[in-house]
């Protein structure tokens, strides 16, 4: 479980185990006394615990102690004392000790200790050994390490266990490391044992991306749910993955997958296998053949076999739980390891009982079917792909496109198997599975000559290719299919230009928003016009913005009450392009609901990273972090690099922003490692400001400007690299270039990017460029700039930015003696920056504050003015009596971000309880 990053600041390396590796740390100090001196690692097989074993001797040995190991191993299980003399060899023949200890140690241990092993002293041998330990950590402290120690011989286990009750006043300690179900009656109740869980799914995805080759897309997934977190089952099953051993994966019950085991891993969770009796692998391979197992269903399947009776050798030997009328498996590769041991026609026979047990239940039903079948069967595929629509029906796209996706393969008429394999990769997209979404398009075009099929095949690999940063590849078809159906399907055109607007977007070339435009003007007719929204604000965001702006807020009430995935999709997007901030996030919080409601988790992280920006702007920090963290995951599960890479540097940002730099470089330089940023212009330019950030918080001006620098063009006319992305950085590019002395050079872009925005830029944009022009102008024509940023309310949208002008403004006031009028200004941008825990920013205005003579640097004030858009739902769901837990699930956060809102919410409306949250919010009303 090793990998090149860490959670442990001391022992680089080791994933997930932050908290285990913390308490070995406690183990080794208390080597003097201090605490417990034994400690019991427990866990499954696979969980890490011999990792962890060798990290602490590593540990013992930096520290100075000396190393005694034992590992417990079945082949000497019965061989009396193998294990103590395996431990204390080094020691061995304790030449210190008095005369009668060491002829008891020679008598257990020597050459001639076989003739003795009857005439031995239980307690003398024990003193012995104690003695011996005692005599070596006199000269040296010592750490006793056991592994495997549910293998241990019995006479081992009691002599350890003597050892382990008398270390106190010794400098020993000792670490045991067990199966969860195997320790040692000694150990498993007198000292103090920490349990090695599964890894969280953030350690398991880590662990995954650290392997040669990593897994990715749908296989990525059923790594990561078979091996529930299992550190060697993770990296076992991305090894056979990689030399190509999972692909005959079997089905199983309800439709999940089973990944065949290596040699290994089958050791490790069905060694019990063969040896049970005929009918208990019987009922076991009935269960794995279910998936969800219920007894009655067991019962049915099998009515010449007693499956409870079957089942008990397989429930003593730890390989299922029968509990509550079901039937559980200890692991899912316990399941693998079951499955795969029989052969298909073993599996078969199992799928059709089950088949026939289940013909109440027709999409548990199809599925046994279709694992049945020997070949395509029409009755079959159409049975499952009812099962897949109606999963579909649901919300479970992911489910939908497996069902769909075999009831392909069994499907005999060519023409209907591109059809469903066409419906399986919208489902797919819709379960946010890029590569499996090419993958299932690929092959439609070799089934049917049906021109729109092939087109819709073409545009949903197109949006494959986008979401995995093949910019160029996706808009090669996408464009290529609006333009060929403008006449034709003018409806699946626009559909093509709306899903290449998002590549259009991200590569930033100037000729793809030229084609944009160009193959725009082809289609004819007024459907979809969020679609058209969105296309015409990619194409020209600036510009454009009045007109869209008024077509959006005409048509934006009624397209968003439809809660169409696509409406609200292009909606959310038109809408944070145009900088209407608050809109874009209360429209994509409304499609994240949309979508959770679905279960079409997959689908989020696009969705979720662009909530996460617009978060981000609107000052909701906390939760865009949030939304950014879980974008990142959901993206690297899915083989979404766009949305890797973008969450990465929003998080980043944040790092450099909240004042961690260190932390902020190094995320920001993972997010973009192996990533040619240069065909990707949107996450390049937030990748220097990312960086040049980070530069800023450190004092490094210098290298902060020619980050930003990097935005822009080298032209004698600088241009900006993005021509949407990089505008917002202008405010910090002039406050680097002051610092760095290169204001001079900052003026030429400032200069170059106002002449081409006017006459009508948004008020956002508008006042970034007022904060950059005052920044840089050496006369008192400053302050009109400085004030223009400030004075148009709508700027509050952005608090972060305007408290960035406050700031800048303040610091320009108190240089000129004009403190008093300072102090305002400093004192609204320290209660934003205390808000948002911009760490950086709060100590230079409290400095700021303290050099215009205010005593000391204010407390956030309990009004804080009216909420957020965002507050006040989650105000309002508080009202409805819903915990924060529910509310999190609602509004797609982490209970912690609710809890940190409702803080912030409470002194606004001048209230210390829940129960008041009601009444508040009706007065607020009719304020």
């Amino acid at each position: 479980m090793h990998a090149g990053t860490t959670d442990h600041p001391s022992d680089a390396g080791i994933l997930g185990r932050a908290a285990e590796l913390g308490r070995i740390d406690r183990l080794l100090g208390a080597v003097d006394g201090s605490g417990p001196q034994v400690l019991v690692l427990t866990g499954e097989p696979g969980a890490g615990k011999s990792t962890l074993v060798d990290r602490a001797a590593e540990r013992g040995r930096d520290r100075g102690l000396g190393i005694l190991r034992v590992r417990g191993s079945e082949g000497e299980a019965g061989l009396g004392l193998s294990g103590v003399h395996q431990l204390l060899h080094p020691l061995l023949p304790g030449e210190g000790l008095p005369a009668a200890q060491r002829e008891v140690l020679d008598r257990a241990f020597g050459p001639e200790a076989a003739q003795y092993e009857l005439k031995l002293d239980q307690l003398s041998l024990c003193v012995g050994v104690l003695g011996l330990i005692t005599e070596a950590a006199a000269r040296r402290p010592l750490l006793l390490l056991v592994d495997d120690a549910q293998w241990l011989d019995l006479g081992s286990v009691d002599v350890l266990a003597f050892l382990a009750r008398r270390l106190e006043g010794r400098p020993v300690v000792l670490l045991l490391a067990a199966r969860e179900d195997g320790v040692p009656a000694r150990f498993d109740r007198a000292f103090p044992q920490v349990t090695v869980g599964p890894l969280s799914r953030t350690a398991a995805g880590q662990l995954l991306d650290a392997q040669p080759d990593p897994p990715r897309g749908k296989a990525r997934a059923e790594i990561l749910q078979q091996a529930a977190g299992n550190p060697l089952a993770l990296i076992e099953l991305s090894r056979a993955l990689a030399r190509g051993r999972t692909g005959d994966m079997g089905a199983g019950g309800a439709g999940g997958a089973t990944l065949p085991l290596t040699a290994r891993l089958e050791n490790l969770f069905a060694a019990d296998l063969p040896g049970l009796p005929a009918p208990t692998r019987a009922a076991l391979l009935l269960v794995a053949a279910a998936g969800p197992a219920r007894l009655t269903d067991l019962m049915r399947a099998a009515p010449e076999l007693d499956v409870v009776a079957a089942l008990d050798p397989a429930e003593r030997a730890g390989l299922v739980r029968v509990a509550d009328g079901g039937v559980l498996l200890r692991h899912p590769l316990v399941r693998s390891a079951v499955y795969h041991a029989a052969s298909f026609h073993e599996r078969r026979l199992a799928h059709l009982a089950l088949a026939a047990a289940l013909a109440g239940e027709p999409d548990r039903r199809a599925w046994h079917l279709a694992a049945a079948a020997t070949g395509q069967d029409a009755e079959v595929a159409d049975a499952l792909a009812a099962s897949a629509e109606r999963a579909r029906g649901r919300g479970g796209y992911a489910a939908a496109a497996t069902a769909m996706e075999r009831a392909a393969e069994l499907t005999p008429a060519p023409d209907l198997r591109a059809r469903r394999l066409l419906t399986a990769a919208q489902a797919a997209m819709f379960a946010g599975h890029p590569q499996w979404v090419g993958e299932l398009s690929g092959r439609v075009g070799g089934l049917t000559e049906d021109p729109r099929l092939r087109a819709e095949a073409s545009l949903l690999g197109g949006w494959a290719l986008g979401v995995t940063l093949r910019h160029e590849e996706a808009l090669a078809l996408l464009l290529g299919v609006a333009e060929a159906t403008a006449m034709s399907a003018p409806d699946l055109a626009l559909g093509a230009l709306s899903t290449a607007a998002t590549s259009v977007y991200n590569s930033g070339a100037p000729y793809y928003r030229a084609e944009l435009d160009r193959i725009s003007g082809l289609i004819d007719g007024d459907g979809d016009p969020a679609g058209r929204a969105w296309v015409q604000a990619v194409i020209d965001p600036v510009h454009e913005r009045p007109r869209l702006t008024r077509q959006l807020a005409q048509g934006l009430a009624a397209l968003a009450q439809e809660e169409s995935l696509g409406n609200l999709t292009a909606l959310g997007g038109a809408t944070w392009i145009l900088d209407e901030t608050e809109q874009a996030v209360r429209v994509l919080g409304t499609t994240m609901d949309l979508l959770r409601r679905a279960g079409s988790a997959g689908t989020n992280a696009t969705v979720t990273q662009a909530l996460a920006l617009a978060l981000f702007e609107n000052g909701s920090w906390t939760a865009a972090e949030d939304a950014a963290q879980e974008a990142f995951w959901m993206a690297t599960e899915a083989g979404a690099d766009n949305v890797t890479v973008g969450a990465g540097i929003l998080r980043a940002t944040l790092r450099a922003l909240q004042g961690d730099p260190a932390a902020a470089r190094t995320e920001a330089m993972q997010a973009v490692r192996g990533v040619d940023l240069r065909r990707s212009l949107s996450l390049q330019v937030r990748h220097r400001h990312a960086m040049g950030m980070a530069a800023f918080v450190v004092g490094d001006h210098a290298d902060a400007y020619e980050q930003l620098r990097a935005a822009f063009t080298r032209d004698f006319r600088p241009a900006p690299v993005h021509y949407h992305a990089s505008l917002y950085y202008l405010g910090d590019l002039a406050a680097a270039a002051v610092r760095a002395g290169r204001a001079d050079d900052a003026r030429t872009v400032v200069d170059a990017v106002q002449q081409d925005l006017r006459p009508d830029p948004s008020p956002r944009l508008a006042a970034v460029l007022h904060r950059a022009a005052a920044l840089l102008t050496d006369t008192d024509d400053a302050e009109q700039h400085f004030r223009a940023a400030l004075d148009d309310p709508a700027t509050d949208c952005w608090p972060f930015e305007k408290a960035l002008a406050r700031l800048d403004f303040g610091e320009w006031l108190r240089r000129r003696r004009r403190s008093a009028e300072a102090r305002p200004h400093l004192n609204a941008a320290l209660e934003c920056f205390q808000r948002l825990d911009a760490r950086p920013w709060t100590e230079r205005t409290t400095a700021e504050l303290r050099a215009a003579g205010a005593a000391t640097a204010p407390a956030p004030s309990g009004e804080l003015g009216e909420l957020t858009p965002q507050q006040r739902q989650i105000a309002e769901l508080a009202a409805q009596g819903l915990t924060n837990r529910d509310i999190a699930a609602r509004l797609y956060l982490s209970p912690r971000t609710v809890g940190y809102h409702l803080h912030k919410i409470f002194p606004k409306l001048g209230i210390t309880a829940r129960a008041q949250l009601r009444d508040a919010l009706t007065q607020e009303d009719q304020r």
